[in-house]
């Protein structure tokens, strides 16, 4: 069967695949082998500028112009050589060999992978596929979720609405600071994950450089390594086994995976809000709600949110836990878990867009949140209990607790005769008589961006 987005196990790569398809350029097989390229030839022209060897002018132009226009074709040839050597970056490096004998500088063969182990390529290659996946794609996508919620909380920052504790109706809010709780807690989960770096592996079979420094012991192979890969845009790690350990990694993943939460946490919070009809929801001519019922519109945005959040949490869980796990100096159960790295960035960026899409169709239902309001005054004896506290009348909690807990009917009539009958001035109880459901929301502090 012809594999397209009809046959595709995955629904990354089929029904969700014109949502995510740019990630292919950094996780795919196509991705990885661009990425083992990239550090395969600047590593040989790093060596060529130590003076190791004279890498020809136009060979070095040609390598250059290999990692700008790293192709299909490039790519197939790579699992072409696979098929004999059964060794994925042992045919990166028979890929490029090929590429020098063509360009006429077949002389200089051997200085392609020189004293390096496939770790060296592949815990280079993966984390410069990583970190540009996460600037170029994750970051911008977060980034823009997050500002469109904080533009949402300033839009509502003066709607007052009842809040629910435990379910039940509680001292009333404002809209726009619980949209805010959550743009708070996205900006402090994204300056932790920026203020983590990206970090890679470069040392040789067991991560001393033993092969480098036999052959050239005058050569400080650990500033070579450092400045290579601080080249590329990563941290050396400096003391490893054959693999990175993959610990800052490890935090990078429990980083997303908090913030998946936090949006997990904001997904279930707008659909139970659209279940309350504080929000209406846009329609579009031609969609169906349900098969059955033709009435329905369902907050189907926010629940595929929900769903792509939790697959993509638990991935992330298994790779935190599983990868800075390894046998002595290595075993290769990570490889197997790593070429899965960019799915749960997928899932991640489909329930950011659900989002999105989601609080596109919202409708603010303001007569709905007003009359919550105006049926719970029983959310205002706190105010009144707090105030006696401070004028020092007896008991005020208990006096409040007997009128309002448990109680069906509490409206501003009852509310107003129990002030009328308590012994304060006039001036208290004119001052507790001006406290509403609709005003009585406390203060916030400045909406964060």
């Amino acid at each position: 069967m012809e594999l397209n987005t009809l046959t595709a196990l995955s629904a990354i790569d089929g029904r969700y695949h014109s949502q995510v398809h740019q990630l292919d350029e950094f996780f795919s097989e196509f991705g990885l082998h661009k990425y083992r390229v990239w550090v395969e030839v600047e590593y040989l022209l790093a060596l060529d500028q130590k003076k190791l060897f004279k890498l020809p002018l136009s060979a070095r132009k040609q390598l250059k112009k290999l990692i700008e226009e790293f192709s299909m074709e490039d790519a197939i040839a790579i699992k072409n050589i696979e098929k004999t050597t059964n060794h994925d970056v042992k045919a990166v490096e028979y890929f490029i060999k090929n590429k020098l004998q063509e360009w006429g500088a077949g002389e200089c063969t051997e200085w392609v992978h020189f004293g390096l182990t496939s770790q060296d390529i592949n815990n280079t290659a993966l984390p410069l596929a990583w970190k540009h996946a996460m600037e170029y794609e994750y970051l911008p996508s977060l980034l823009n979720l997050k500002t469109e919620l904080s533009l949402l909380a300033k839009n509502w920052q003066e709607i007052p609405m009842l809040a629910r504790t435990h379910g039940q109706p509680a001292s009333p809010t404002k809209l726009g600071k619980e949209i805010a709780v959550f743009v708070e807690r996205l900006q402090y989960q994204i300056e932790q994950f920026i203020g983590i770096p990206f970090t890679g592996k470069f040392g040789g079979a067991t991560g001393n450089f033993n092969a480098h420094h036999v052959a050239y012991p005058t050569i400080n192979w650990i500033n070579f390594g450092n400045e290579f890969l601080n080249h590329l845009g990563l941290v050396r790690q400096q003391h490893t086994t054959q693999i990175e350990h993959y610990d800052l990694l490890a935090a990078q993943l429990d980083t997303l995976k908090r913030i998946n939460t936090i949006l997990l946490d904001f997904s279930r919070d707008m659909w139970t809000y659209i279940s309350m009809e504080y929000f209406l929801q846009k329609t579009k001519k031609g969609e169906v709600g349900s098969s059955a019922m033709p009435h329905k519109v369902n907050p189907i945005d926010f629940e595929n949110a929900e769903g792509n959040l939790g697959i993509a949490n638990a991935l992330l869980s298994h790779l935190a836990d599983k990868l800075p796990i390894s046998r002595l100096q290595r075993d290769l159960t990570d490889s197997t878990v790593l070429r899965n790295l960019g799915v749960p960035v997928a899932h991640t960026l489909i329930a950011f867009r659900s989002i999105e899409k989601g609080l596109g169709k919202l409708l603010l239902n303001d007569a709905k949140i007003y009359t919550d309001l105006d049926t719970n005054w029983a959310v205002v004896a706190e105010a009144i209990q707090t105030i006696l506290r401070r004028e020092k009348y007896p008991n005020p909690y208990e006096a409040l607790k007997e009128l309002t807990r448990g109680k069906q009917k509490i409206d501003q009539k009852t509310i107003h005769q129990f002030i009328e009958k308590l012994a304060v001035t006039a001036a208290v109880k004119k001052e507790l008589k001006k406290i509403t459901p609709h005003n009585y929301t406390g203060i916030q502090a400045p909406i964060p961006s």
